[in-house]
């Protein structure tokens, strides 16, 4: 088992994030591979903490991170206006802030690496 973190930049990063959520959930691969919930993000050490939410994800052996981050691609093309998505994994946090769906490959490579 993975567990991601999904955190949404931007305007509206509530309503983002949770349509961003409902997204996630209504993809075959992503809802039948893992678990999808909204979590109020853990602070950073010596923070109070923040009413920032995060998507956090766990998922089951085989979950495709490249197919997450292909889905967060598309999801954010349907966007006004293009917000930028951090993912962490394993202490590992890429910014997905460009249209270059060829930087899907690093990204993904990126949060694979243990």
């Amino acid at each position: 088992m993975s567990e991601y973190h999904i955190s949404v930049g931007g305007d509206s990063p509530g309503r983002d994030l949770r349509q961003l959520a409902q997204w996630l959930r209504q993809d075959t691969a992503t809802r039948t591979e893992a678990t999808i919930t909204l979590q109020s993000a853990k602070p950073a050490e010596g923070e109070m903490g923040t009413a920032l939410d995060v998507i956090a994800l766990v998922t089951q052996s085989g979950f495709s991170t490249a197919s997450l981050v292909l889905t967060i691609y598309a999801w954010r093309r349907t966007r006004p206006s293009t917000p930028v998505v951090t993912i962490e994994r394993n202490g590992t946090r890429v910014t997905v802030d460009s249209g270059d769906p060829a930087e899907v490959a690093r990204i993904a490579q990126a949060l694979e690496t243990e």
